[in-house]
């Protein structure tokens, strides 16, 4: 398993070849943007804890690149 963490509430989780992608907020925060392209981004399956925006940000983008599977709530999910 590995962990990576981005910066403000976004993480990234490798297991056995699987990517998770947790609350990517990167493009919006000043302290990671300039150091992290979401374009580089591995996702397979992107977890979103709430609606906030910087915890969502990205989550669209990454998903339409990458195929990823958006998991969170109903509200979320269909938003």
């Amino acid at each position: 398993m590995k962990i990576t963490h981005y910066g403000h509430s976004t993480f990234s989780i490798e297991v056995k070849g699987i990517h998770l992608l947790v609350d990517p907020f990167i493009s919006g925060n000043e302290k990671v943007k300039d150091k992290v392209n979401i374009e580089e981004l591995k996702a397979d399956y992107i977890l979103l804890t709430h609606a906030h925006q910087d915890h969502t940000l990205d989550a669209e983008a990454i998903a339409k690149r990458t195929g990823a599977v958006i998991i969170s709530n109903f509200e979320i999910t269909t938003h």
